[in-house]
């Protein structure tokens, strides 16, 4: 069974590839046929990103700038991902649009709800930026708000690792991976920390299924949008 509706989130620092900070465009055009084989299916895509391989609004704050200063500069790096990631798109034949959530005409169409639609009904990937346009907010929230908004019916969040684990695999190797997990669980553990707590708190809230999973591994974003095991599936519900 596959989604009709996706929003897949992917971090700045998976965007960075093999680099330390920027966008690994060879990477970047692998993604883009890896959405190419999730599009075949008739799956609409909505894309949301981060800016951490540019600027992090949190790291960027204090000894004179103002965190929403801070905020604001994070969503000019999404902006600059963005933009790339839609450029990248397009040369690869998978027709894109990038809308930003700041003022940004010049550069990006506008973030308009009709709009959104209008290019996701035409077959279009729809790539947004600026998280959800104000300080204080993540761009994971901002994901699942959008999602919400444009009702899609899953959000894939992509992670360095496969699925979500009972404390961290990088420093715990005996740490045990969880399949499923209910969203009040997911909210409550502190040891989860995958995903803001106010963004699954919001799809808890909303009854809105999250996937925390690798999308770096090949053919795992078609089967998250086609419902198959992968990573860990964070459900409204236990």
């Amino acid at each position: 069974m596959s989604y009709k509706r996706i929003l897949l989130k992917i971090s700045g620092e998976q965007l960075a590839g093999k680099f330390d900070g920027g966008i690994d465009a060879e990477l970047a055009g692998w993604l883009a046929d890896e959405v190419k084989q999730v599009m075949a299916t008739g799956t609409q895509v909505v894309i949301v990103v981060g800016g951490g391989n540019f600027a992090r609004g949190a790291q960027l704050a204090g000894h004179g700038i103002k965190r929403v200063t801070a905020d604001q500069i994070g969503m000019l790096g999404t902006l600059m991902n963005a933009l790339a990631l839609n450029d990248i798109f397009e040369f690869k034949d998978l027709e894109s649009r990038c809308l930003s959530n700041i003022y940004a005409e010049q550069l990006a169409e506008p973030f308009v709800h009709r709009l959104a639609e209008k290019h996701l009904k035409k077959g279009r990937v729809v790539i947004v930026a600026g998280g959800i346009g104000r300080p204080y907010l993540t761009t994971d929230t901002a994901a699942v708000s959008l999602a919400l908004e444009l009702s899609c019916e899953i959000v894939l969040k992509a992670t360095k690792v496969d699925g979500v684990f009972d404390h961290d695999p990088e420093t715990h190797p005996e740490a045990i991976k969880f399949n499923e997990l209910s969203g009040e669980e997911a909210v409550s553990n502190p040891n989860i920390r995958v995903m803001d707590k106010a963004a699954m708190g919001l799809a808890l809230e909303h009854s809105l299924p999250i996937i925390v999973f690798d999308a770096m591994k090949p053919g795992n974003i078609l089967a998250a949008s086609k419902g198959e095991p992968a990573g860990t599936k964070i459900t409204p519900v236990a």
